[in-house]
């Protein structure tokens, strides 16, 4: 709750176990047409099923590479984004 959030700087949301994170980079692997590159996708270009297939792998190292490859500031982008590449999921 917001409440909550106003009384200190510390992170509000729990991060996911690696196991967690490989299991929904593997849930993008499934999709048959990756809309997420179209015109509705990412507004920063990201290549979001390659990232999501290095993540899935443990590639930690070129995902990050990857990533950096069209967006500078994931950690910020990734707190403000709308996420249309979902709604094109």
């Amino acid at each position: 709750p917001a409440s909550d959030r106003i009384r200190h700087f510390r992170e509000f949301t729990l991060p996911m176990s690696d196991k967690e994170v490989e299991k929904q980079a593997a849930r993008c692997m499934d999709c048959g047409i990756p809309y997420c590159h179209g015109p509705t996708g990412c507004p920063v270009h990201n290549q979001i099923p390659d990232w999501n297939d290095l993540v899935y792998n443990g590639d930690w190292d070129n995902a990050i590479r990857n990533l950096h490859s069209t967006n500078n500031f994931p950690e910020f982008t990734g707190r403000i984004c709308p996420a249309p590449c979902e709604e094109a999921c």
